[in-house]
């Protein structure tokens, strides 16, 4: 209601001034007529904003002021997730076998009791060491996702309009202003 208030005052005091420069809105009118009107149009915006007495008058001075507020929206949005990832994996392992060694020796021509016969044979079991691969599941770490306020100052400006008081005076008229 306050701004209806301001923007009727202000379109009356255009329009007052227009008459009075002898434009627009009663130029066809008699000067009488235009005076007239003038004089209840200014009474009328008088009465809004002032209150006169015989001793001084108060004007009342206005000013708009910002109404900030705040309001939560979702900007974004995280998702935690997990992949099976693969990677070959390489490792050396020391391993070992059995080799056989024969050795030959000669023992110059020596004389033997036992005759000469077929059919005699040695088995010697040769073994190594094979490696088996198995797999097992560890747990290597973990991951976990929290919220936090963080609170920042984010700057704003806004045009705003305010009344000043003008203080004109004609002749030999003192002002004292505190």
């Amino acid at each position: 209601m306050t701004s209806y208030v301001c923007l009727k005052y202000f379109f009356m005091e255009v329009l007052t001034l227009m008459n009075f420069l002898g434009f627009g809105i009663g130029a066809d009118k008699t000067d009488d007529e235009n005076t007239e009107n003038q004089k209840t149009e200014n009474k009328s915006a008088e009465n809004q904003n002032t209150e006169n007495t015989s001793e001084g008058g108060t004007l009342q001075l206005r000013e708009e002021q910002l109404d900030v507020n705040k309001s939560t929206v979702q900007t974004g949005e995280v998702i935690l997730s997990k992949d099976v990832v693969e990677e070959q994996k390489s490792m050396d392992v020391p391993v070992k076998h059995e080799e056989v060694v024969i050795e030959r020796r000669s023992f110059d021509n020596k004389e033997s009791d036992s005759p000469i016969t077929s059919g005699e044979t040695i088995h010697i079991p040769v073994s190594e060491e094979r490696v088996n691969v198995d797999k097992h599941t560890v747990l290597t770490g973990e991951i976990s996702a929290s919220k936090q306020e963080v609170e920042e100052t984010k700057h704003i400006e806004q045009t705003i309009k305010k009344e000043e008081a003008h203080i004109d005076s004609t002749g030999d008229t003192k002002v004292t202003t505190t």
